[in-house]
């Protein structure tokens, strides 16, 4: 899981670079974090746009 691919929570489609994507998360608690990439894929759950704006809205 450390190195997979991130992936929409709804559809499983794989993340790609330039995608536009939603990220549901906490607010984090730290300050001053630089690895962003990594922190995303670590706390936050990937939505795809198709997923966005279709399921949710």
């Amino acid at each position: 899981m450390l190195w997979d691919k991130p992936k929409c929570t709804y559809c499983q489609k794989e993340i790609k670079s330039d995608d536009v994507v939603y990220v549901k998360m906490r607010y984090p608690k730290r300050k001053g974090f630089t690895e962003i990439k990594a922190y995303l894929r670590n706390e936050g759950k990937f939505i795809c746009e198709k997923c966005f704006n279709g399921n949710l809205m």
